[in-house]
């Protein structure tokens, strides 16, 4: 990781993320339709609480540091769900974690009363794929007080991957993300509990990813911790030829690739074997 001004020490509800390092976000997605994990943990199409526990029990003792709860799927043609929905999804997971693990617990959401739900229920961090960008969002994280993750998209799930086009991805996306950091502190979320997200493969073709891979360095100037989620992506299927479930090593390759352009926080499915190469990487640095 390159030198940056960010805070070192990242107060998620009263659990601390030390950010001079780099961590492992752990990815546990209770949606039917997730496009990797997230039907795992349905029985006769209802969630069984009890295995999504299991699971992030064992992303926590594989090394994860946080682990991110996600009720709507924001896979490329995903169809949206009523915030009620999302909710009766994440919270009851949310609550059984937070009596059970010492990990941070993220909201992988955009609506303003799933993120306040979920903070009742014990998650410390906001994890936006939309940047706060819908109604009460950045209000609601200002009065919750919780750190955010801002990550870019363009267009929206259904319609992300329909010809995505930038002048210059790098720089393009850059500003676009300075422009939220700066919305949010005008709101009055204290620059010190934002990280920013590139977003890989959200309206991004295969060429604009690799240019956010190779330029990522470019976004710790905005002041924030950098993350970055690509495990399993379909980025890694076109530059590999590989399925969905025999992404692992393309995954990590990219992984250290980022951590050393400057990542700290890697959002991923397989927590011990990422791990393992962002600890080599970090080492080198």
């Amino acid at each position: 990781m390159t030198e940056s001004h960010y805070p070192k020490r990242l107060d998620c509800a009263g659990k601390y993320l030390d950010l001079s390092q780099p961590h492992i976000m752990g990815v546990l997605n209770v949606t039917p339709d997730s496009f990797s994990d997230g039907a795992n943990y349905y029985r006769d199409a209802s969630l069984d609480i009890d295995l999504a526990v299991a699971r992030a029990e064992q992303m926590v003792a594989d090394g994860a540091s946080i682990i991110d709860v996600g009720g709507e799927s924001t896979r490329p043609g995903a169809d949206p769900v009523t915030e009620q929905q999302e909710i009766d999804r994440v919270v009851p997971v949310i609550e059984a974690l937070a009596s059970h693990i010492p990990a941070i617990i993220s909201i992988d959401t955009s609506n303003a009363s799933v993120m306040s739900a979920a903070a009742t229920a014990g998650a410390g961090l906001v994890n936006d794929v939309r940047a706060l960008s819908r109604s009460q969002a950045l209000e609601t994280v200002a009065q919750l007080q919780l750190p955010v993750c801002l990550m870019h998209m363009q267009g929206q799930p259904g319609t992300m991957q329909v010809a995505p086009d930038y002048a210059d991805a790098v720089s393009d996306i850059h500003d676009y993300l300075q422009e939220r950091v700066n919305l949010c502190v005008q709101a009055g979320i204290l620059k010190s509990k934002i990280l920013v997200d590139p977003g890989f493969g959200f309206g991004k073709t295969l060429e604009h990813n690799l240019e956010l891979l190779k330029g990522l360095a470019a976004f710790e100037h905005l002041g924030a911790a950098v993350a970055v989620g690509i495990s399993r992506k379909s980025m890694l299927g076109q530059i590999t030829g590989r399925a969905v479930s025999e992404r692992l090593y393309g995954g990590l390759a990219a992984a250290t690739i980022a951590v050393m352009n400057g990542a700290t926080i890697i959002r991923c499915h397989d927590v011990a074997e990422t791990l393992d190469a962002v600890k080599v990487a970090a080492a080198v640095l």
